[in-house]
């Protein structure tokens, strides 16, 4: 029987979404399993062939909780991503107006070196970053961490923000340039609410990505401003790994930032996909 056009279309459909099931499952495996882990106890956790069902425990999130200050580290996680996000937009939404409506010939160049920095490994810059945080008394600080990871998102921050700048009309500005609006109020009062989506799509990107860096976090810091990824690496010993502590604590660590993302997500993919398209 030969089918129509409609059924056709309605098969390709239900494929896709087969599909896209199948795929969604496969990534979040390993965050279901991580979960279901931090309720084993050690024994569980290392069972071969691996347990799908048991009896749960919370004996590891009582120990996380008697052992750790999590909820220091989790405001630590907080105040240091979204600090690192504020200073970053705050240099790079004044760097991508100027970038945007008064380019030069090395524009696009200077965005493409930004760019480039992403490619250095973090290990080549370590020592001369920890001897300087060293000399200013900021190892162990929030500040340090906060400076740092401004940095190292602001290539990412500037380019977003340059293609959403550019697509605002240089007549509004010429417009309030002629009326004699200051620089200042033109970003203030035109610019940033006609990019307002562009803006909150990246600095919730940048909250993700911050949120995420364990290398700097690890190096620079230890009791006092260590973020949640430093309370997963403590988890680790030289003895070795303790899976279903370690899956509970890195349960602990990424619960805030799964419900951050499922709320924001609409935001998120748009800033996500938003370069890829220009």
């Amino acid at each position: 029987m030969m089918m129509t056009d409609r059924q056709r279309e309605l098969l390709k459909h239900r494929i896709r979404a087969a599909l896209a099931w199948v795929i969604a499952c496969l990534m979040f495996f390993p965050i279901l399993w991580m979960i279901l882990t931090s309720f084993k106890t050690e024994l569980q956790a290392i069972a071969v062939p691996p347990l799908f069902f048991f009896e749960p425990t919370i004996e590891n999130y009582v120990l996380i909780e008697e052992r750790t200050d999590y909820l220091r580290y989790a405001w630590n996680s907080v105040v240091t991503s979204f600090g690192g996000t504020l200073l970053g937009m705050l240099i790079a939404i004044p760097s991508a107006y100027a970038m945007a409506f008064n380019p030069s010939r090395r524009t696009k160049d200077i965005l493409l070196w930004m760019l480039s920095t992403k490619m250095l490994p973090a290990v080549g810059v370590m020592m001369p970053i920890y001897l300087i945080c060293q000399k200013l008394g900021l190892l162990d600080t929030r500040v340090a961490l906060i400076v740092i990871y401004a940095l190292i998102n602001l290539p990412v921050i500037m380019l977003i923000l340059f293609n959403y700048f550019r697509d605002i009309p240089k007549e509004i500005l010429e417009a309030s340039q002629i009326d004699g609006t200051s620089t200042f109020n033109e970003i203030v009062q035109i610019v940033l609410p006609l990019a307002w989506g562009g803006i909150a799509s990246t600095a919730l990107l940048s909250i993700v990505l911050l949120w995420n860096e364990a290398f700097w976090s690890i190096v620079l810091t230890s009791a006092d401003a260590g973020t949640l990824v430093a309370l997963v690496a403590s988890f680790s010993s030289p003895e070795g790994l303790f899976w279903a502590k370690l899956s509970a604590v890195s349960t602990l660590a990424c619960a805030p930032i799964i419900v951050f993302g499922w709320v924001t997500q609409k935001q998120l993919v748009q800033g996500l996909t938003f370069g890829a398209v220009k």
